[in-house]
């Protein structure tokens, strides 16, 4: 909820060019009524000046100042308070299913592939508030990090903690992520279902074909945007771990199935993207965020608060001070 102040009424702040003509009548007029009578002295006229007579002008100020705080009430001063709701119209199921092989630690991308993905991934997720979004993870094979749920904190929890580990088969699962994708969206009641299936190699493990698992998404009407990771050529990727344990690092040719993720995208009704460095990753979600747009119904509530009785109250009181004084203190000065 914000406030301004505003004037219904600003076109009569005109009025106020009438300020200056009148204190220039003011003073014309009070020279014409000023009497003038030369004499060879005035010595025998001297006396003290009076302090009222020095003062009369102050029944103009404050006529003046009457005239000018009602023009600021014609102008109509108020507060508007305008407070929004909003409610979602179409709400939108979304998984990220991430690629969490070795292969997803290459340096082609800064610090490497899949620090890049969660960096991105969290500004996406944190973009969507009126929405349900779930995680699936997948090398070798695949599994559930988290449900699809609108508790956002929760995911992005969960994305935080994901990392590289050997509990999982090694290879890269794309059928079987992308099915255990569709198992938590096929329930789903929401009115889109969308798949951002992200990999970064070609589809070596698994029981589940990569075309079935797209099939069974067109079947529960799922889109499925598809992304490549890597550059194009060569990059730095682990090729075996040293004897401490770390990666040992080289360099080996990028390979990504581009045709199966142009594929499952055509099948599903979605879209390929190829990210070949951290700038043009974060463009791919930025242009899925702009495709997959949540309705927004919002409602808006205005109050006006009038201010002008101030401005005219005391605008009145002035000028009843003013004819008091006029006709008391300075009445025989009128």
């Amino acid at each position: 909820m914000f406030a301004n102040f505003t004037f219904e009424n600003p076109e009569f702040f005109w009025l106020f060019i009438l300020l200056p003509v009148a204190i220039a009548w003011y003073f014309w007029k009070r020279n014409l009524q000023t009497p003038a009578l030369r004499m060879s002295s005035i010595q025998g006229f001297k006396a003290k000046s009076s302090i009222l007579a020095k003062l009369r002008p102050l029944l103009f100020v404050l006529r003046m100042l009457a005239l000018a705080l009602l023009i600021v009430a014609l102008a109509r001063p108020r507060t508007v308070d305008v407070s929004t709701r909003t409610n979602s119209t179409q709400g939108i199921d979304i998984v990220m299913a991430i690629d969490v092989s070795a292969s997803m630690l290459a340096r082609d991308l800064q610090p490497n592939r899949l620090e890049a993905t969660k960096t991105v991934g969290e500004e996406f997720i944190k973009g969507r508030p009126s929405d349900r979004i779930g995680l699936v993870l997948y090398s070798g094979e695949s599994f559930t990090k988290t449900p699809i749920t609108s508790d956002k904190s929760v995911v992005l929890r969960a994305l935080a903690d994901v990392e590289f580990n050997t509990i999982l088969e090694s290879g890269t699962a794309i059928g079987s992520g992308l099915a255990t994708s569709v198992n938590r969206l096929k329930d789903s009641k929401a009115e889109s279902k969308v798949i951002i299936l992200l990999t970064d190699g070609v589809n070596n493990s698994g029981f589940i074909d990569p075309k079935v698992a797209s099939e069974l998404a067109k079947e529960f009407n799922i889109k499925v945007y598809t992304i490549g990771v890597g550059t194009n050529g060569m990059a730095l990727t682990p090729v075996g771990i040293a004897g401490n344990g770390s990666f040992r690092f080289g360099n080996r040719q990028v390979e990504i199935d581009e045709e199966l993720l142009q594929q499952i995208a055509d099948e599903t009704g979605g879209k390929y993207f190829r990210a070949t460095n951290n700038e043009k990753l974060e463009d791919i979600y930025e242009e899925i965020d702009q495709l997959e747009k949540t309705e927004i119904e919002e409602f808006k509530y205005t109050n006006y608060d009038e201010k002008f009785r101030p401005f005219a109250l005391l605008a009145g009181a002035l000028l009843l001070f003013e004819l008091l004084l006029r006709y008391t203190v300075f009445r025989s000065f009128i």
